[in-house]
């Protein structure tokens, strides 16, 4: 079996997905909620691209930026039903793509190239993307509540008629007179 998948060309063998993450992704502890498992990853880079703050989200965003990188992870290994799982977590506001990362290897002081799927921001207009995105940051402020969305998220799954995620993330920051900051 193949870990990768190309683009477009995915057939009933290839039962293995490399996923490019580079948001609340990159916390095993959110990865874990989702998915059940933490998954093996290896640190990568997306070149061409730029990872944006949202307003009024705690989220990323990332588009094609010439000269740019984003810096991330990708987690191998990911079964057709995770993926099913990423694309629902993911929901609108993001376009599921193939793309080329470059994963580092530590031991060998090189990297490789390989092909991953990753989460672009579907509206590449978007007035309310600005700035950079910094996981520290993300991680002392919102990965708890974020991981409370997201197990709520996992339990509306598993309903017959579950809310998407966009309805579960704002439900999620109305209620306890929580709001996701401004910024």
């Amino acid at each position: 079996m193949s870990a990768s998948c190309v683009g477009g060309t995915q057939s009933q063998s290839q039962s293995v997905h490399n996923v490019f993450v580079y948001g609340s992704l990159l916390a095993d502890d959110v990865v874990k909620v989702l998915l059940k498992r933490i998954p093996p990853s290896s640190s990568a880079i997306l070149n061409g691209f730029h990872r944006f703050s949202i307003k009024g989200r705690v989220y990323p965003a990332i588009l094609p930026v010439e000269n740019k990188k984003v810096t991330g992870k990708v987690l191998f290994g990911i079964t057709n039903p995770e993926l099913d799982v990423l694309d629902t977590f993911e929901d609108v506001e993001y376009e599921r793509r193939t793309v080329e990362v470059f994963v580092t290897k530590i031991l060998q002081d090189n990297s490789e190239k390989l092909q991953a799927h990753t989460y672009v921001w579907s509206d590449k207009n978007d007035p309310n993307l600005y700035g950079d995105w910094d996981f520290e940051e993300w991680k002392r402020v919102h990965m708890n509540d974020f991981i409370k969305m997201t197990t709520e998220f996992v339990e509306e799954l598993e309903l017959p008629e579950s809310k998407p995620r966009v309805a579960t993330y704002e439900s999620f920051y109305k209620q306890d007179g929580q709001h996701p900051p401004a910024s």
